[in-house]
């Protein structure tokens, strides 16, 4: 162990046989010791025995322990910010920790969450409403726009500044990143000419407009467009003509406008993942219930974090961390959800953590959908109280069994088909279906969980465009950038479906980019399977979103699912086909060990400055609690 600048703190001799003979007399094969570090200190360490003998014997041939490799490890989720390039600029939205000024308009960067964007490649931070005036472009990138060249060439805005060092005894904001200037002395430069102020690292990548208010040449050349575009007024204009303003909208059908209780509203016009930074996405206003003449439900209360003492590690990830914790005093085991506000603001997911809030209050209105009870929040985390699974997730018993028999794959195949159609039926689209994030009840019943990638206000016309989801499982209409609906979900079923019958996955690649090209070109391999399994993958795994199984035609109504009883399955009245073992309500053996080997416990943040700069009001309203929480309150 060292600190900084290779500073040796301790050291420490392991011996490896001692451990791995500790760990086979260990009925699970993981041991808890103590370290003693020379000269002083102890290290505690968790160590996993792995039979070598064991190992081999479960992945069998050469050939299949490629593909075996694919299930070796858990896959994380990604999602890309959405770029919008102006002048070459790579503009995305971005949350400002600190006071920050437009480069444009000059004025202060306002509003929660997503305040402007900034350019990931200059670092020029904007006002949304800005950024389409920005006339300079890029320095950062290797090609000029013709937009750009255009300018250079008419207006010859090409006029470099005349930087110098100077000594502010006021504090002074950057001109070019909006951020503050600081230091004692010589903290930056300014412009002899126009009196512009930067920080020396952004003095590089200063456009050549010295002396140019962006702003108002923006606007006077959207004014001069703006006429040039005008028809004449003595010029009549002939119905049907080239130009003419379209008549206004239809007005809507009868009963577009009545809401059903707990179902999302559509979205407006815009479906992009940036959209309305600067409002509250939480809030969801419905129509009241008709009331009760009589109750006989408790009060419901808010509930905190001394509510629960948390017991195990479930899972984790980039978003946080999934704990198993039990409400005190009651014996009531819960899964908790756990989401650093720096995380999800400094990565911009707000607006998907709220979505994902949002789609779990619906879950109460499907049996394949994991039920939200509460959520909380503290200074630093924001916490979702779900119901506990103990059945653990596909990807356990995938790794365990290999691959289902085709019974089994059906049978849960035909409740994952339950649950995305209803959500589909909400507008919403999943993006995220994947072995992890498929979960068994007690029963055996699956449960569709983390709804942290999904879109609401899908619809034919309106489509998403956000490059998201788990590499495996990404549709080509994504990789391709194209604007998609509910056709990916019924992809990323194909892909789940295949490894469920075949214990492989369909596409696979050395990294992202053969992946991708493997998703995009080559045929998957349908070896050891019927007939009406492989119609049914090789029609979900189309790669024309259009002719895809579940987007033309019912795949209900498909060989693969003759034998399923779909009224039945919906009351859940068919028993399942393997029930896991559990031994008691607070279990943990179907849960993958890497996990819950760890100490249960929130991490602290990374950066503190940032979780005392945060607004907390912008998290006013997310306590929520379910009516069915008040038999615990």
């Amino acid at each position: 162990m060292a600190k900084p600048m290779n500073k040796l703190l301790a050291e420490v001799s392991i011996g490896v046989q001692m451990l791995a003979e500790k760990c086979q007399k260990g009925d699970d094969k993981i041991i808890s010791t103590w370290l003693d570090l020379k000269p002083s200190g102890r290290l505690l360490v968790q160590v996993r025995y792995f039979s070598e003998e064991g190992a081999g014997a479960a992945r069998g041939t050469p050939e299949e322990e490629e593909q075996y490799g694919a299930f070796t490890r858990r896959r994380m989720a990604m999602r890309k910010a959405k770029v919008h390039v102006i002048k070459g600029h790579e503009f995305i939205a971005k949350f400002f920790p600190h006071p920050t000024f437009c480069s444009v308009c000059k004025e202060f960067l306002w509003g929660f969450n997503k305040q402007g964007y900034q350019c990931g490649a200059c670092s020029a931070a904007v006002h949304k409403k800005c950024h389409s005036h920005v006339l300079g472009k890029c320095p950062k990138t290797a090609a000029a726009s013709q937009e750009s060249k255009f300018l250079k060439e008419r207006f010859n805005i090409d006029v470099p500044h005349r930087f110098k060092t100077n000594n502010y005894l006021s504090l002074t904001f950057c001109d070019h990143c909006g951020s503050l200037l600081v230091g004692l002395f010589r903290q930056g430069v300014k412009c002899e000419t126009c009196g512009m102020n930067c920080h020396h690292k952004c003095q590089a990548k200063v456009a050549n407009l010295c002396g140019v208010n962006q702003k108002l040449m923006s606007e006077a050349l959207a004014h001069i467009s703006a006429k040039k575009g005008a028809p004449s007024p003595r010029t009549p204009r002939k119905a049907g003509a080239a130009g003419e303003v379209s008549p206004p909208p239809r007005p809507p059908k009868p009963g577009n406008n009545l809401a059903v209780p707990g179902e999302i509203p559509k979205m407006e016009a815009d479906i992009d993942d940036d959209e309305g930074v600067y409002e509250k996405m939480w809030e969801v206003e419905l129509p009241p219930l008709p009331p009760r003449s009589t109750s006989l439900r408790k009060p419901l209360r808010n509930f905190a974090e001394e509510d629960f003492v948390f017991l195990k590690v479930l899972g984790k990830g980039s978003f946080g961390k999934v704990m198993l914790a039990e409400l005190k005093g009651k014996k009531e085991y819960f899964a908790i959800k756990a989401l650093k506000k720096e995380v999800v603001l400094a990565d911009d997911d707000f607006e998907c953590t709220m979505a994902e809030k949002r789609v779990l209050a619906l879950s109460w209105q499907h049996p394949y959908l994991t039920h939200l009870y509460a959520t909380y929040q503290t200074k630093a985390h924001l916490f979702f109280v779900m119901e506990y699974l103990n059945g653990g997730d596909l990807m356990f018993h995938i790794q365990k069994n290999r691959k289902f028999d085709r019974k089994r794959a059906q049978f849960y195949g035909a409740e994952i088909t339950l649950g995305l159609q209803f959500l589909h039926g909400k507008g919403i689209v999943y993006r995220d279906l994947k072995l992890d994030n498929v979960l068994l009840d007690k029963d055996g019943h699956i449960k569709i969980a983390d709804f942290g990638m999904c879109k609401e206000g899908i619809t034919d016309e309106k489509r998403a465009v956000t490059f998201c989801g788990t590499p495996d499982y990404i549709a080509p209409e994504i990789l391709k950038g194209q604007r998609y609906g509910f056709s990916v979900d019924w992809w990323s079923f194909g892909v789940l479906l295949y490894e469920m019958l075949i214990g492989a996955s369909p596409f696979h690649g050395d990294d992202e980019d053969d992946l991708f090209y493997s998703i995009l070109h080559e045929t998957p391999q349908y070896s050891r399977i019927d007939k009406d399994s492989q119609s049914c993958l090789s029609q979900l795994l189309e790669r024309d979103p259009e002719k895809r199984l579940g987007v033309a035609g019912d795949i209900r109504r498909h060989p693969f699912f003759s034998s399923t009883d779909w009224e039945r399955l919906e009351r859940k009245e068919i028993p399942p086909p393997y029930k896991p073992n559990i031994k008691s309500a607070s279990d943990v053996s179907n849960f993958d060990s890497d996990f819950t080997m760890e100490k249960a416990r929130l991490t602290a943040p990374t950066n503190k400055d940032l979780i005392e700069s945060i607004d907390q009001n912008m998290f006013s309203g997310f306590e929520f609690t379910a009516p069915t929480m008040a038999d615990f309150s």
